[in-house]
């Protein structure tokens, strides 16, 4: 077979992305075919696959050639540290992975359902009523306490107050496009000499002042969950404290503080965005959201509210391209990509491939159900694949059904502007551009929201 070169685009076409990421895409996939390259700044060149048969070859590197944890390292790593999920390759991930999974396995956080549906009932019923609110912030208020209580264990009143405030400022310093700009070496330099780390304005000082806080919470609560292990206790930092590797070894404070922090920076911020989505899609398509509230008031089963989860994160996917840097050369589609290149699933646009979701900026959870299900679900990939596909997705998939269910029994939402709110890069996600944009009303049953009760410790 002849092989081609990959078709590069220029770089200011590339950067049309920022402002609008799928037009952007999609105008490079109708111009360039389901493979092309982009080059970044400072970065390796970047090829992206576009269809879930191509996606499937580069989720096959993780097994020999592919290192996503290289990749992140460069701008993940002054956040989750140097023994993350998200920062490790070969070896010493595939210990850390056999260690997480069992207190995130399906069986596993069944119990925390109950805890979820009270936790998101009473956020809901602090809510304002008949006034225009930012439904993404809220879900982050739900989320967050999710992660405090139910992956990080902690009960203490005023510990979750110190956490809660302190983990808010430290995602939003991190976040800053000033900082995740910032080359790494420099910003390296900055975060870690004492002089730099004194001017008050530059953001890396923020951002080493906020991580420092929220480090010393989490060191003082990890030394004392150490001292005073529970046997019965379901939450996550007490099975890692448990947990055991082949060679008899647990986790040392510092992996436990960077894999916390990685779920928090992985289910947090993802998990809200990707509730904030499922209704600003369900309120521009009634006929969904009619059929979906009936279902759930009736006592259907979760069948459909499964089917528009699904069909949220398949339209509207959180995390847009799952990167691998190649330590080999690599076949994709006719072209040869070189060792020391990425390649890099475009979930955005394996999600609308119109040869397996016809009319795909149609919303529709049918897709997921009858006979074109099991086509759909191997397109459908909104955690990534292969080894390394999302840790925490049986979790995310939960929170979203329970969080969903709850909200519907509690308030009706309509959308503030008629308009879809197109999707916006922020850090390495899509965010609804206005936040979700609502007014909640009381139910029509007549039900009165009761007084928001003291958060449950």
């Amino acid at each position: 077979m002849t092989l081609t070169p990959v078709p590069r685009i220029p770089l200011p076409y590339a950067l049309r992305y920022v402002v609008d990421p799928v037009g952007t895409f999609e105008a490079a996939r109708r111009r360039y075919g389901p493979v092309f390259r982009m080059d970044f700044p400072g970065f390796p060149p970047e090829v992206f696959v576009t269809t879930a048969e191509l996606a499937e070859q580069v989720y096959a590197t993780d097994a020999s050639g592919g290192r996503a944890g290289e990749i992140r390292r460069q701008f993940l790593e002054p956040l989750v540290g140097r023994h993350s999920l998200l920062t490790l390759d070969h070896a010493p991930w595939w210990r850390h992975r056999r260690l997480i999974s069992p207190p995130l396995h399906g069986r596993a956080i069944a119990r925390w359902r109950a805890e979820i549906a009270g936790i998101a009932a009473a956020e809901i019923a602090r809510w304002p009523l008949n006034t225009p609110f930012a439904l993404r912030d809220r879900m982050q208020d739900i989320t967050l306490e999710v992660i405090l209580r139910l992956v990080f264990g902690v009960r203490d009143t005023r510990r979750l107050d110190r956490l809660r405030g302190a983990v808010a400022e430290l995602i939003d310093a991190a976040g800053a496009w000033s900082l995740l700009l910032m080359p790494p070496r420099p910003r390296d330099w900055l975060l870690a000499a004492p002089v730099p780390r004194r001017v008050p304005f530059l953001p890396t000082t923020r951002f080493a002042r906020v991580r420092e806080a929220v480090d010393e919470l989490l060191y003082d609560e990890i030394a004392r969950r150490r001292a005073a292990i529970d046997p019965d206790a379901t939450d996550v930092l007490s099975l890692l404290l448990a947990a055991r590797d082949e060679d008899g070894q647990g986790m040392s404070d510092q992996e436990l503080r960077d894999e916390l922090i990685t779920l928090l920076v992985a289910g947090h911020e993802t998990t809200a965005t990707g509730l904030a989505w499922a209704f600003e899609r369900l309120l521009r398509n009634r006929p969904v959201l009619d059929r979906l509230t009936a279902e759930l008031a009736a006592g259907e089963d979760e069948t459909y509210l499964d089917a528009v989860v699904k069909e949220t994160l398949r339209s509207r996917p959180v995390v847009y391209d799952v990167p691998r840097l190649l330590d080999a050369p690599l076949r994709l589609g006719g072209h040869e990509l070189e060792a020391g290149w990425m390649a890099s699933p475009l979930i955005m646009l394996i999600h609308r491939d119109p040869e397996v979701f016809p009319e795909p900026g149609a919303f529709r959870p049918e897709r997921f159900l009858g006979p074109d299900a099991a086509r759909a679900g191997k397109a459908w990939m909104p955690f990534g694949g292969g080894r390394r596909y999302c840790v925490g997705a049986q979790l995310a998939l939960m929170e979203m059904r329970v969080i969903i269910r709850e909200v519907l029994a509690a308030v009706e939402l309509s959308a503030v502007d008629p308009a879809p709110e197109k999707p916006r890069v922020r850090h390495v996600t899509l965010v609804p551009s206005k936040r979700t944009r609502v007014v909640a009303r009381p139910v029509r049953s007549g039900r009165s929201r009761s007084a928001a009760p003291s958060r449950v410790v």
